[in-house]
């Protein structure tokens, strides 16, 4: 028996518990990891909440990251005893996530953790770390140095915010940050920024061109914001966007692609290859800042996650949540 927060659907609504499960109703999976610690993230969240469709079957366990250690394998790359972590591959959604004791899955999701992370390191980082770096690494694919100017970071008080700024700064660029909450500053000077901009002159209708600014940007917000960042990326720079804070919908023009030649690079975190998954961690293991994951994230309990998934969605929690599901 162990304990994990359970969404399920039915004629009489949808629900989010903290509940006793057996092993026997885990789902298939060549891996059955004890879980040490997990996370709240924006997309768990809205699976706890039910304000978005994202779970695609009941019932279910959110959470999309993890990291533990292996209680039974029959998948040749991990055996008993391993340290193993995970982010993405659909867990929280159409698999069971993190945010429980034990996890079965399959062996292909999961990478060993690095030497350099205990577990509740790993989880302060999670996909929000993760996703920040494989935006600056697709800048760097493209040619991006510190010498070329300014990167904008949107939505910079959240996790991927918080971290993009944290390592890019370790890596010599000068950090301009966009943020809503003017209370927020010094917290995100510590971090590294330079600058730090009111998300408003980003966030409302713009011109399909601006004055060119941006070397490049890190965008987790989506909508208006990406528009107005890509309208503003100097000529060849390149727009890396991984995210939906604002919306969904991208109202832009061809002009920054066709007229400048600027790169919109998505990031996909959910299915990268274990290759760059494995690199993007050890680039973390070498880039990061360890001290800073005491300022990035707090830890709450798994008892305390349902009551933090609106705060989180509200935008009233900084940085990442790490739940230890021990306690």
């Amino acid at each position: 028996m162990f304990n994990g927060i359970l969404i399920d659907k039915d004629d009489s609504g949808y629900r989010a518990s903290l509940q006793t499960l057996d092993d026997g109703q885990l789902p298939d999976g060549n891996v059955t990891v004890r879980v040490a610690y997990s996370t709240l993230n924006f997309k768990d969240g809205l699976a706890i909440t039910g304000s978005s469709p994202v779970v695609r079957q009941f019932p279910m366990v959110p959470g999309i990251d993890l990291a533990g250690t292996v209680e039974a394998s029959s998948h040749p790359d991990h055996k008993a005893g391993d340290q193993v972590l995970l982010n993405g591959w659909g867990v929280g959604e159409s698999h069971w996530g993190g945010l429980a004791q034990k996890a079965r899955l399959n062996g292909d999701w999961l990478i060993p953790l690095p030497d350099a992370f205990s577990a509740a390191q790993a989880m302060a980082i999670g996909t929000a770390g993760y996703t920040a770096m494989l935006c600056i690494m697709a800048l760097e694919r493209n040619g991006v140095t510190p010498a070329q100017g300014e990167v904008l970071v949107t939505g910079a008080n959240g996790g991927v915010g918080s971290f993009a700024i944290a390592l890019l700064n370790r890596l010599g660029y000068r950090v301009v940050a966009s943020t809503g909450r003017l209370s927020e500053h010094e917290y995100l000077k510590r971090l590294g920024a330079g600058e730090i901009l009111d998300r408003a002159t980003l966030s409302e209708p713009g011109r399909p061109l601006a004055k060119e600014r941006w070397a490049a940007v890190i965008d987790s917000v989506g909508s208006h914001t990406l528009a107005n960042a890509c309208a503003s990326t100097r000529a060849e720079g390149t727009v890396a966007a991984c995210g939906l804070a604002q919306g969904m919908d991208f109202p832009a023009s061809v002009a920054p692609f066709i007229l400048r030649g600027v790169t919109l690079a998505g990031i996909n975190s959910v299915t990268q290859p274990k290759a760059r998954r494995i690199e993007a961690w050890n680039r973390l293991a070498k880039d990061l800042d360890f001290a800073l994951l005491p300022l990035i994230s707090h830890e709450i309990a798994l008892s305390e996650a349902i009551a933090a998934a609106p705060k989180l969605l509200a935008g009233q929690l900084r940085g990442r949540v790490v739940v230890d599901v021990n306690r």
